[in-house]
């Protein structure tokens, strides 16, 4: 089967491409820079010039293609508006997949979308299901709460730099998983057929407000945080602030989906089909807990080697000296 794989350069994307390669399939890779993602032909995809925001490049990428797994998304630093790429350059993308005969196409979508449509990157994302399902194509949509990998920038590293964690004052319990975890369940849902036309969740074992995230890597890095949590008002003001210039929407859009969190997010779910599915237990999901520890014992190794090469250093530059 061939793969044709967008946003590979992402943290879900690379892990579902690592996952693909592993276990035989060929991937074909839509990149916009190629220096960028030469990592990824080296690891042995094919890279496939284009770009969501030119929709003449999409067709072309679908010859020879059986399934498309789209991980694409806007960034709140492109320079262009994130809703062409989220929006308008999906249903190009589901057109040409319709008209190429894909064999299955998997997008992924926001764990409890429809209690927050009011929130427009969540709209744009309903708005694409709507369109998947209604385009004859055999599709997937997985839903997802939030990754592992997003967790260690916003509080791991400010523990580590001693620099402020900036929290909401919120209740929401979020159900984070390794992106590692969904890349595996991904690939294997390819080849069964009790995955078509589904939508579902895929979410981890335990779900964790940011309290709990900071407590843990406090527990483990044996560090105190700097917590700074940030009033719902202020983050409203700076949503309708930003909206007043046309290079901020982008950014105020992104501020909205954060208010979610501080209304509450319910994303409390478990994949218990896709367990049953693919024959896995629960305790073959990854935990935050162990990811935590590995992180902070991978990083802690590291300085520890960057000290004693600068001591070595030091000592021979003493020993020149002398």
């Amino acid at each position: 089967m061939s793969l044709l794989i967008l946003g590979g350069t992402g943290t879900l994307g690379r892990q579902v491409i690592r996952k693909a390669l592993n276990e035989g399939f060929q991937v074909k890779c839509l990149v916009r820079n190629f220096r960028k993602a030469a990592f990824l032909k080296e690891w042995g995809a094919e890279l496939i010039y284009g770009d969501l925001i030119l929709p003449e490049t999409i067709p072309l990428a679908l010859l020879g293609t059986s399934a498309i797994i789209d991980c694409s998304t806007g960034r709140p630093d492109d320079s262009f508006n994130f809703e062409f790429v989220d929006l308008d350059s999906k249903y190009i993308l589901i057109e040409s997949a319709v008209k190429a005969d894909i064999k299955r196409f998997v997008f992924f979508s926001i764990l409890g979308a429809s209690l927050y449509s009011d929130i427009k990157l969540v709209m744009l994302k309903i708005m694409v299901e709507s369109r998947i399902k209604v385009s004859n194509l055999n599709f997937t949509i997985f839903c997802i709460p939030g990754f592992f990998q997003g967790l260690v920038p916003q509080y791991a590293l400010p523990i580590l730099d001693k620099k402020v964690v900036w929290i909401t004052k919120e209740s929401s319990s979020i159900p984070y998983i390794n992106t590692q975890d969904v890349a595996n369940i991904v690939i294997r849902s390819l080849s069964i057929s009790q995955f078509k036309n589904k939508y579902l969740p895929i979410s981890g074992n335990n779900s964790w407000k940011s309290l709990d995230i900071i407590n843990l890597c406090e527990r483990i890095s044996k560090r105190r945080a700097n917590i700074n949590q940030v009033p719902v008002y202020i983050l409203a003001f700076l949503q309708k602030f930003a909206k007043i210039f046309q290079w901020t929407r982008n950014i105020s859009d992104r501020l909205a989906f954060s208010e979610i969190l501080s209304k509450g997010y319910q994303a409390n779910t478990e994949m218990k089909e896709i367990l049953y599915i693919l024959r896995l237990n629960k305790e073959d999901i990854e935990s935050l807990e162990l990811y935590m520890q590995e992180y902070f014992e991978r990083i802690m190794k590291k300085v520890r080697e960057l000290n004693y090469q600068v001591l070595r250093n030091d000592k021979s530059i003493s020993d020149v000296e002398f």
